[in-house]
C-alpha cells in the first residue's frame, strides 16, 4: 500500500529535502473556513494555497481531479466540499504554493536485476511528454549527479534560458545525493517506487511539491551464490576431459564433441555404461571413474542430475543439455544445482556449448583451434559465441578464453568476469548477456575490472515489465538500465555482434598503447564519404576537433586542399602510399586516434593493368603500418570502404599487414566510430 503524500513529505523533510509549509486536515464541519471549520489551522499559511485530497485510490491526484492550485484561504472550504462529494477522501493537505521554476522529477525504483536505481529529469507535465531523464545505479557519486543533469536534453533550462535566471545546480545535486547517494533514501526505503514530481528548482534552491512512495519488500533474488573464490584455470586449461553422452550406435552431440577434442589433442575419456571405447576414445562406466578436470554432459535433461552427482573430484562439469529453466522446468534446474553442490563440483550451464581456449586445447567449435591471444568472451549464447570466435578469428582476433554460460545456474558471468579481468593472459573482455542473474554482482565486477570490457545485451527492450505505479517505474527500462551500468562502470555498450567484434579488435590492437589527449583525426579520400564519416562519429559521440590553424599552410604542398576534419587527402592507386602519414606529420598534433579510410573500389577501378592489382593498396597499408610503428602515442585504425569490390584474398592480405602492426581494420566508418568511442570511453592505454 502506498503512503499518503503528507507522510512521504514528513519522511523526506527529516532527510533534509525542502518541502512546502502545510497542514493536514481530516473531514469535519463541512470543510468550511469558519471558527469551527476544518481549515482554521491553515490560516497561518501564505497565499496562494494548494488543496490536495488524499485517500485510497488517489495515487495519481491530477488525473483524479484531487488538486486545486492558486486558492485563497476563503476558497478552501468550497473547493474541499466539491472534492469530498466526488472523491470521498480520507483527508486534505493544504500547502503554500511554490514559486515558479524549472520542474524536475527525482525518483527511485528497485530494478529486478540491478537493485535500486535513481532517475532524474524534467518533471511535471513534461515527464511523459518528453521523457527527458537520466538513470544511475545507487549509490551515486556527486560526479554522477552532475553528469545526469548535463546529459538531459533540457539541461540549458537549468543554466538559464533566454534571459531566465539559472537554477541553483548545487541544490539540485544535493537533492540527488540525498535520494541516491551513500546513506541516501534508497538505503532507508523499502523500494517499491519513490518519486518527487515535480521538484521546483530555482535560483534560491529546490522544493519538492509532490511526493509518492509505494513500499515493496522485495523477494530474495534467486541468483546463485558461492562464497568461495574459484580458480577457473582448470576450466580453460584442463589436464584431461570427459564426455558423457556419446553413442556407440547413433552419432549425436556427444560424438561431435569427442571429434572436436580428438582433433585438439587434449587427453580424453568417454563415459559410457557398457562400452570399452566410443569413437576410438577409451571409455569408463561413470564420471566417478574419470580422472579429469572437466566433464561435458550431453544427455537428456532428466538424467543430468544423476550424472553430475557422480562428478565428485571433477572440478568443473558443463551441462550442454537444454530443457531446464529456459523450458519452463525450473525444478530440474534446481535439482541439477543441488547435485553439483553434493558432488563438490562447479557447474557451467545448463543449456550451454562449453569453453574455447587455444592454450588449453579446449573447444566447442569445429575447424580447429585458432591462435592463442589476449581477448576473452563470456556469452549466454553458445551459438553467438561460436560466431564471434569464427568471424573474429577471420578478422584477426586471437582469443585467450571463451566461456558460454547458458542459464548460469551456478557459475555466473560476474564470477567469470572477476577472474578473467585478472587473468595474465587476458587484456580485454567481451560479454553477451540476456539475463545478468545477480545484476549488482555483475555491476561491481564491471566497475572493478582493470581491463577494458565491451557489453552486448540481448532483450533490452524491456518487454514484459510490470505496470508501474509512478512515472519513475514506467521510465526505467532494461535498455536504460544497461546504459546506466555502462556509463557508471566504464564498460562500452554496443548494439550488434559486428560492433562487439570490432570493439574487441580495437582493444586487442591498442590496449597497450600509452596515448595523450582525446583528439581524433579522420583522414581519407574526398567526396561524400567524408561528410558521412563526420555524421558517423557524431552519432557515436566522438568529437572531431578542428585542425590547428597555424599548421594548415603546409598542407597544399602535399596536395591537400580541403582542410576540415575529416581531412580530405588524395588517397588512391595513383597517389603516394605514405601521404596520410605525411599529413599527420605536417599537422604536428599528438592525436589520440587517427582513422584512415580508403575507397577500395577506386583502387581496382583505376589501378594499372600491370603487376599485382592489389599492390597500391598493400603499399598504403604498409605505409600506415610504418606510421603506427613511428607513433606509439597514436592509435591508428583503417577503414576499407567498399571492400567487397576487391578481388578474393586482397582484404585478407590488407588485414594481415595491418594486424602485424597493431592496426584494427573496419569495413565501415560506422563500425570504426563505435570502436573509437569505446576506446575513449575506457581510456584504453
Amino acid at each position: 500500500m502506498s503512503a499518503y503524500e503528507h507522510e512521504v513529505k514528513a519522511l523526506i523533510g527529516e532527510a533534509g529535502v525542502p518541502v512546502p509549509r502545510g497542514v493536514v486536515m481530516t473531514p469535519g464541519a463541512g470543510f468550511d473556513t469558519g471558527p469551527d471549520g476544518g481549515f482554521v489551522a491553515a490560516a497561518g499559511l501564505a497565499e496562494p494555497l494548494v488543496l490536495k485530497a488524499f485517500g485510497p485510490g488517489l495515487l495519481h491526484k491530477s488525473e483524479a481531479g484531487a488538486v486545486r492550485l492558486g486558492l485563497r484561504f476563503d476558497e478552501l472550504g468550497p473547493a474541499a466540499e466539491e472534492m469530498a462529494a466526488r472523491l470521498r477522501p480520507a483527508g486534505f493537505l493544504v500547502e503554500e504554493q511554490a514559486e515558479p521554476g524549472v520542474e524536475l522529477i527525482v525518483g527511485l525504483v528497485r530494478d529486478p536485476a540491478f537493485g535500486p536505481v535513481l532517475l532524474a529529469g524534467l518533471g511535471g507535465v513534461w515527464t511523459e511528454a518528453l521523457r527527458d531523464t537520466a538513470l544511475r545505479l545507487c549509490p551515486i557519486a556527486e560526479q554522477d549527479a552532475r553528469r545526469m543533469l548535463a546529459s538531459l536534453r533540457g539541461t540549458e533550462l537549468l543554466r538559464g534560458w533566454r534571459g531566465g535566471p539559472p537554477v541553483d545546480l548545487d541544490a539540485v545535486v544535493e537533492l540527488l545525493m540525498t535520494a541516491g547517494g551513500p546513506g541516501g533514501l534508497w538505503e532507508r526505503l523499502e523500494l517499491g517506487e519513490f518519486e518527487l514530481n515535480p521538484v521546483i528548482a530555482g535560483p534560491s534552491g529546490v522544493i519538492a511539491v509532490d511526493a509518492r512512495y509505494v513500499p515493496d519488500i522485495p523477494a530474495e533474488a534467486e541468483s546463485p551464490s558461492n562464497d568461495s573464490v574459484t580458480d577457473f584455470l582448470p576450466l580453460f586449461e584442463p589436464g584431461a576431459v570427459a564426455v558423457v553422452g556419446a553413442s556407440t550406435s547413433r552419432p549425436n552431440f556427444g560424438n561431435m564433441f569427442l571429434g572436436f577434442y580428438q582433433a585438439a589433442g587434449v587427453p580424453l575419456v568417454a563415459v559410457h555404461p557398457t562400452a570399452a571405447e566410443v569413437s576410438g576414445v577409451p571409455a569408463v562406466p561413470s564420471l566417478a571413474a574419470a580422472e579429469v578436470d572437466y566433464a561435458l554432459v550431453a544427455v537428456p535433461a532428466e538424467r543430468c542430475a544423476d550424472v553430475v552427482r557422480q562428478a565428485r573430484g571433477v572440478p568443473f562439469v558443463q551441462v550442454m543439455s537444454g530443457g531446464f529453466g529456459e523450458a519452463g522446468r525450473p525444478e530440474l534446474e534446481s535439482e541439477l544445482v543441488a547435485a553439483a553442490r553434493e558432488a563438490g563440483t562447479r557447474l557451467l550451464g545448463p543449456n550451454c556449448m562449453g569453453v574455447y581456449c587455444p592454450r588449453g586445447r579446449q573447444t566447442f567449435v569445429g575447424g580447429g583451434l585458432g591462435p592463442a591471444g589476449t581477448v576473452a568472451l563470456i556469452s549466454q549464447s553458445g551459438g553467438l559465441a561460436g560466431e564471434v570466435i569464427k568471424v573474429g578469428e577471420r578478422r584477426g582476433l586471437a582469443f585467450s578464453r571463451v566461456a558460454t554460460v547458458g542459464n548460469a545456474a551456478d557459475v555466473t558471468p560476474a564470477e567469470l568476469l572477476r577472474w578473467l579481468a585478472r587473468d595474465p593472459e587476458t587484456r580485454a573482455v567481451g560479454l553477451y548477456l540476456e539475463d545478468p542473474k545477480n545484476g549488482r554482482e555483475l555491476y561491481a565486477a564491471l566497475r572493478d575490472a582493470p581491463v577494458p570490457v565491451v557489453l552486448l545485451v540481448g532483450g533490452r527492450s524491456g518487454q514484459g515489465r510490470r505496470a508501474a505505479a509512478s512515472h519513475t517505474g514506467g521510465l526505467v527500462s532494461d535498455l536504460r538500465i544497461w546504459e546506466a551500468v555502462a556509463e557508471q562502470s566504464g564498460a562500452a555498450l554496443v548494439t550488434s555482434q559486428d560492433d562487439l567484434i570490432g570493439v574487441l579488435a580495437y582493444f586487442q590492437a591498442h590496449g597497450t598503447r600509452t596515448v595523450h589527449g582525446d583528439e581524433v583525426l579522420v583522414v581519407g579520400p574526398s567526396g561524400g564519404a567524408s561528410v558521412l564519416a563526420a555524421d558517423a562519429f557524431d552519432r557515436a559521440g566522438v568529437r572531431l576537433a578542428p585542425l590547428p590553424g597555424d599548421r594548415l599552410d603546409a598542407l597544399p604542398g602535399l596536395g591537400v586542399v580541403a582542410t576540415g576534419n575529416p581531412l580530405e587527402v588524395p588517397v588512391g592507386p595513383m597517389g603516394r602510399a605514405g601521404l596520410a602519414a605525411e599529413v599527420i606529420d605536417a599537422l604536428g598534433v599528438p592525436y589520440a586516434d587517427v582513422v584512415a579510410h580508403v575507397n577500395v573500389q577506386a583502387f581496382f577501378t583505376y589501378a594499372s593493368a600491370h603487376g599485382d592489382p592489389g599492390e597500391p593498396l598493400y603499399a598504403y597499408a604498409r605505409a600506415l603500418a610504418a606510421a603506427q610503428a613511428d607513433r606509439p602515442g597514436t592509435r591508428i585504425s583503417l577503414v576499407t570502404r567498399n571492400g567487397d569490390c576487391a578481388p578474393p584474398g586482397v582484404e585478407d592480405e590488407v588485414g594481415r599487414i595491418a594486424a602485424a602492426a597493431g592496426i584494427p581494420v573496419y569495413r565501415t566508418m560506422e563500425a570504426a566510430a563505435v570502436a573509437v568511442a569505446a576506446g575513449g570511453c575506457h581510456g584504453v592505454a
